[in-house]
C-alpha cells in the first residue's frame, strides 16, 4: 500500500493527533460480491483511513456494475468530505438499500474520492483481495488522543435543562477546547400549528442564547428559500462554504453578511432526530483558514449523541406545546406536572364561557366540507380568540360550541376581575361576529347568529374517561347550568345570557330577562342580558 502521488503531503497536513483523514492506494485487486454478482472489481481502488471508523473501499465508477444500482433518495453530510449521494444494491429479487455511496463534488479533504463509488461493508456478502477472501473487517490501525468534546459529553452535557442551555454549554466547552467558533445556530423543526422551528443562536463575546420563532409563513420568503437552511431542510445534504479569498463561494445572501462581518468559514450540517426529522446545526468562524479537519472531525464525532440530547429536550417542548394545543394552557400543564390518572384533579371556582354557533345542521348541509371548515375556523377564531385575548382558558371544542373556563383564585371575591374578563371577552366576540356578518350581508348571504351562556360556579377540574382514553376537562352542575342558559338564546332572542351568579359579580348595565326554568335544574333563574344586544 502506497500514498497517492501529490496527496502525500496534503493529506500529513491534515492529519492531526485528535482526527485524521487520509486516503491511500490499494494495490491489490479489490472485489465486492452481492448475491453471486461481482457489483465491484478493480485494481485502483483507493482505502479511506478516518479516526476511529473502519477502513473503506472506494472503487472508480468505471469498475462498478452501476446498473445493479439504483439511486435512492438518501443523503448524508460530513462537514470535511461534503454531501454523499446513495444507491440500492439490486440483484434479482434482493436488495441492500442504500448500501453504497459517492461524493459527487467532496471538499478539497476529500476530493481524490471524486464521484468514486463506496460500498457498506456488512451489506457485500463477500469481500476478495487477490481473490483471497477478506473475512473480517479491516480495523483502523490510527490512534488518535482524545477528543476533548467526548468527556464534556459524556460528563456534563446531560445537566442541560434546555435546548437554549445545551446550545450556550456546548459552545462554551469548544471556545475552552480552543475551536474557533464564532457564531453556532441549531434549528428545531416543532410540532406547533403556528411555528415550523426554533433557532437558538450563540455568538462569541454575547451574554445569552437568542431564541428566535419561525413560523410557517416565514418559509414562503426568499429570506429562506435563499438560505442554506432550506436546502439542508429539503435533504440535499450539508453546506460547506470557505469564506476567504477572491474564489469564495458566497451563493447565499447569508454569506455575504457574514464575510461583512468577518467570518472565514461556514459550515451547515444535518441534525437528524431517532425519527427522521431534520434539523440544523451552522457553525461560522473569524479565524484566517476556518476550522480544521481535526476540529470538524471532532464535532462531527459527537453530533450522533448530541441529536439525541437536543431531541429529548425537543421532544419535551413538543410535549408541552401539544398539549396545550389540545387541551388548554392550564390542563396541558397539569398534565405536564404529573396529573395522568383517571381521577386526578382539583376542585375550582370559574367564571364559565360556553357558546354555540345556530343553525349549523343547515348550513352544514348547504355547503361543501372546505367552506364549512373555513367557516367554522374563522368562528372559532372570533369567539376562542376572544376568550384566549382575555386570558382565559378554552378547554374544549364540542362540534360548534365552545367550552372555556376563567379561573378564580379566591371563590368569596365578590367582583373577581376574572368575571369582567369574561364579560368583556362575550362583548368581543359579539362585535367581531357583527364584523363577519357585514361581510356575509355585503355579499348577499345568509346571516350567522352564535349564544354565549355566562355563569360562575365550583367545578371539578381533572381527568374522566376510561382506562386508556381520558379527557382533562371541568365536570359540574355549573357546567351544566351554563349549557341550559346557553340554550335560551332563541327564545329570549339574545346572545350573551348571564346567570344572576355572573350578574353579582360584575359591575355595569344589564337587564333582567324575568325568571326561567332550566332543564334538569331544580327552581327557576333569572336571567341577565346586555342592553342593546339582540341576536
Amino acid at each position: 500500500m502506497q500514498k497517492l502521488d501529490g496527496f502525500a503531503e496534503s493529506s500529513s497536513a491534515r492529519a492531526h493527533e485528535g482526527y485524521r483523514l487520509s486516503i491511500d492506494e490499494d494495490a491489490r485487486r479489490i472485489r465486492a460480491v452481492f448475491q453471486g454478482q461481482t457489483v465491484a472489481d478493480s485494481s485502483n481502488a483507493l482505502v479511506m483511513h478516518e479516526t476511529r471508523l473502519a477502513p473503506v473501499f472506494y472503487f472508480p465508477r468505471e469498475d462498478v456494475r452501476m446498473d445493479l444500482l439504483a439511486k435512492s433518495s438518501r443523503r448524508t453530510h460530513c462537514p470535511f468530505k461534503g454531501n454523499a449521494s446513495y444507491w440500492t444494491i439490486q440483484v434479482g429479487s434482493r436488495s441492500a438499500e442504500s448500501a453504497a455511496w459517492s461524493y459527487e463534488e467532496p471538499y478539497d479533504e476529500s476530493s481524490t474520492v471524486k464521484k468514486y463509488i463506496a460500498f457498506d461493508w456488512p451489506a457485500i456478502d463477500r469481500w476478495y483481495a487477490d481473490d483471497t477472501q477478506i473475512v473480517e473487517q479491516p480495523r483502523n490501525d490510527v490512534i488518535a488522543r482524545d477528543n476533548p468534546l467526548v468527556d464534556w459529553l459524556l460528563r456534563d452535557a446531560w445537566l442541560s435543562k434546555s435546548s437554549q442551555d445545551l446550545v450556550a454549554r456546548f459552545s462554551d466547552i469548544m471556545i475552552a477546547a480552543g475551536f474557533p467558533v464564532w457564531r453556532l445556530r441549531l434549528l428545531v423543526r416543532t410540532m406547533n400549528p403556528l411555528l415550523f422551528a426554533l433557532v437558538y443562536t450563540w455568538q462569541r463575546d454575547s451574554e445569552d442564547v437568542t431564541v428566535l420563532e419561525l413560523s410557517h409563513e416565514n418559509l414562503q420568503g426568499d429570506k429562506y428559500r435563499n438560505s442554506p437552511f432550506a436546502l439542508v431542510i429539503k435533504g440535499e445534504g450539508g453546506v460547506r462554504r470557505r469564506l476567504e479569498g477572491p474564489d469564495a463561494q458566497l451563493d447565499f445572501p447569508i454569506l455575504e453578511d457574514l464575510v461583512a462581518l468577518g467570518a472565514t468559514d461556514y459550515v451547515a450540517m444535518p441534525l437528524r432526530f431517532s425519527d427522521g426529522q431534520l434539523n440544523i446545526l451552522t457553525l461560522v468562524s473569524d479565524r484566517v483558514g476556518g476550522f480544521s479537519t481535526e476540529e470538524l472531525g471532532q464535532i462531527y464525532e459527537i453530533l450522533p449523541t448530541m441529536s439525541r440530547l437536543f431531541e429529548s429536550h425537543a421532544l419535551r417542548v413538543s410535549s408541552s406545546t401539544l398539549l396545550r394545543t389540545y387541551l388548554g394552557s392550564g390542563a396541558g400543564q397539569r398534565v405536564m406536572d404529573g396529573l395522568v390518572r383517571r381521577g386526578d384533579g382539583e376542585d375550582i371556582h370559574a367564571a364559565i364561557w360556553l357558546t354555540d354557533l345556530r343553525d349549523s345542521t343547515a348550513l352544514a348541509a348547504s355547503m361543501s366540507r372546505e367552506d364549512y371548515l373555513s367557516l367554522l375556523n374563522r368562528y372559532f377564531d372570533n369567539v376562542a380568540g376572544a376568550v384566549l385575548g382575555h386570558g382565559g382558558e378554552v378547554l374544549k371544542f364540542i362540534g360548534d360550541s365552545v367550552l372555556a373556563i376563567f379561573a378564580i383564585d379566591d371563590p368569596d371575591q365578590k367582583e373577581p376581575e376574572a368575571c369582567a374578563r369574561a364579560l368583556a371577552a362575550a362583548v368581543e366576540a359579539s362585535r367581531q361576529f357583527e364584523a363577519v356578518n357585514k361581510e356575509r350581508d355585503a355579499a348577499g348571504i345568509r346571516r350567522l347568529n352564535f349564544a354565549i351562556g355566562l355563569h360562575r360556579g365550583d367545578l371539578t377540574y381533572g381527568n374522566i374517561g376510561t382506562t386508556k382514553r381520558l379527557d382533562f376537562t371541568v365536570i359540574g352542575s355549573a357546567v351544566n347550568e351554563a349549557a341550559r342558559i346557553e340554550s335560551l338564546s332563541k327564545m329570549l332572542n339574545r346572545r350573551i345570557l348571564i346567570s344572576s351568579a355572573f350578574r353579582e359579580s360584575v359591575q355595569g348595565p344589564m337587564i333582567s330577562l324575568g325568571q326561567h326554568s332550566l332543564r334538569g335544574v331544580v327552581g327557576k333563574r333569572e336571567i341577565f342580558g346586555l342592553p342593546h344586544d339582540v341576536c
